[in-house]
């Protein structure tokens, strides 16, 4: 079983920046929006699609340990874009229960179709209600009253900004879904690099670890 992370944030928060310690050759991304990261660096193994199947297919077979998936939102946002203004009557049931099945379908099958020693970083929007309680951006009622997303997953970290800077938050305070397990980290805030949080996770849970580009040429040179 593959590890799925939730990684969340509001629009700005540093969720793209976060991918930028990665080397190129370390992560598979999926930049499902097809936007421009903010930062120079290009990764060799990048793909732009919001087709499940392929998705999945991509990650069953990429060739590093490691995926992003920014922002897995859009997935089921590209559905609803595409469907919504055709969709009448029942056929806007049907709509939903097709939005609903990509969203829930993305974290089951990465656990049970993606090789164990591989972690899928999930991005996501959140949304905030009248009360200041923080949730996944999902699209309808279903998926939001009968799945909860973040409760199919043991990570789920909330991307921060403070100051102009970016950081993790790892450990909720009640008003939102952010965890962690009790002792992965120190601290219940800590920087905003993905590429710790993998070694982190790894080393927790004895996964292979990912090789420093250059290292293995480095020591045979």
């Amino acid at each position: 079983m593959a590890t799925p992370v939730i990684v969340y944030g509001r629009s700005g928060s540093g969720k793209s920046d976060s991918i930028r310690e990665f080397g190129t050759k370390e992560i598979l991304l999926d930049n499902v929006e097809g936007k421009n990261l903010p930062f120079r660096k290009k990764f060799e193994y990048t793909i732009k699609t919001d087709n499940l199947d392929v998705l999945i297919d991509q990650l069953r077979k990429m060739p590093c340990k490691a995926a992003v998936i920014d922002d897995a939102g859009y997935m089921a946002i590209h559905y609803f874009m595409t469907y919504h203004r055709a969709k009448k009557g029942n056929s806007s049931f049907e709509m939903y229960d097709a939005i609903a099945d990509i969203t829930y379908q993305l974290v089951s099958r990465i656990k049970n179709e993606v090789e164990d020693d591989k972690i899928v970083y999930i991005m996501m929007h959140e949304d905030i209600d009248d009360y200041g309680n923080t949730k996944l951006r999902t699209i309808g009622r279903l998926i939001d009253n009968k799945v909860c997303l973040e409760g199919m997953v043991t990570i789920c970290i909330r991307c921060m900004s403070s100051g102009g800077k970016h950081y993790f938050k790892v450990r909720t305070d009640g008003t939102d879904v952010t965890k962690t397990p009790r002792d992965m980290f120190e601290t219940a805030e800590i920087p905003n690099d993905l590429k710790y949080v993998d070694t982190v996770i790894r080393e927790y849970y004895g996964l292979e670890t990912i090789k420093q580009e250059g290292k293995e040429n480095a020591e045979t040179e």
